[in-house]
């Protein structure tokens, strides 16, 4: 079964589907540009790891890249030194539930694009995750881009999260979604590409080195061909509601579109 979307499908950012999609898609990726790029390139999968606290709702509340801090615990208080001690009535007290900040870790994937023979990388393949939008993900990669603006490699950021605060791109307008292609040979300019739920995902041009023809990538179709072979359909919940919410036009729109789905 297909996405009832012809573009991004909004729904595939719900917790417990991203992280599957985003590590289907570097794949995915990887897969297509192999064939591409050869003789004179390949395409490899980098990791990031890091540490996320999440609260009980399921959202982040701490991003940290490396491993954990030293649990410090507090010493045992010293003992009531004395010669009698009162016996107080204990009040009869039913537990509530609570739900604890568990740390986990979590792997952050990337696409490196390198050259054949001394393995200098050209380009840089980015899907941004929810950490890469929001707290001490978000400086970290602040950093590895700024970084990479400051070297001759180029950078491809892929952002199909409606949620979080986009990345500085230098331009005015706003959309759901966006794509970056910053050529080393042309910075600071960049060509950005912004889209809705409701258009098609463009084709996306992947640099390599000046003056060299550019592979095209079909994100939208991978995306939709990594939707059905993953049976997304099966466990993907459209009732989910949307973060941040929709506009109204918005929410008209999905329902119609939904309700085709369900007939």
């Amino acid at each position: 079964m297909k996405t009832p979307f012809q573009g991004m499908d909004p729904y595939l950012e719900q917790p417990g589907v991203w992280n599957q999609i985003h590590t289907h898609l570097i794949s995915h990726i990887q897969h297509f540009l192999a064939q591409k790029l050869e003789p004179n390139y390949y395409a490899i999968i980098e990791q990031l790891t890091y540490l996320s606290v999440t609260q009980s709702n399921g959202s982040s509340i701490d991003d940290r890249p490396g491993k954990p801090d030293v649990l410090v615990l507090s010493r045992s208080p010293k003992r009531f030194q004395g010669s009698a001690v009162a016996v107080m009535q204990k009040p009869h007290l039913e537990p509530i539930t609570g739900v604890l900040p568990i740390q986990e870790e979590v792997k952050h994937r990337y696409l490196k694009i390198k050259r054949v023979g001394d393995n200098e990388v050209i380009t840089v393949i980015e899907i941004l995750s929810p950490a890469n939008k929001t707290g001490r993900g978000r400086q970290e990669y602040e950093k590895k881009r700024q970084e990479i603006f400051r070297s001759e490699t180029n950078l491809v950021e892929i952002d199909l999260l409606r949620q979080g605060k986009p990345l500085p791109m230098g331009v005015t307008q706003t959309n759901d979604y966006r794509l970056m292609v910053s050529r080393g040979d042309k910075r600071p300019w960049a060509d950005v590409y912004l889209f809705s739920m409701r258009d098609t995902i463009p084709d996306l041009p992947i640099p390599l080195r000046p003056d060299e023809k550019e592979p095209e990538l079909p994100l939208n179709q991978i995306l939709h061909d990594v939707y059905e072979q993953g049976r997304y359909y099966l466990f993907v919940d459209y009732n989910y509601t949307l973060t941040p919410i929709v506009s109204d036009d918005d929410s008209e729109w999905l329902d119609e579109l939904l309700a085709t789905r369900k007939n």
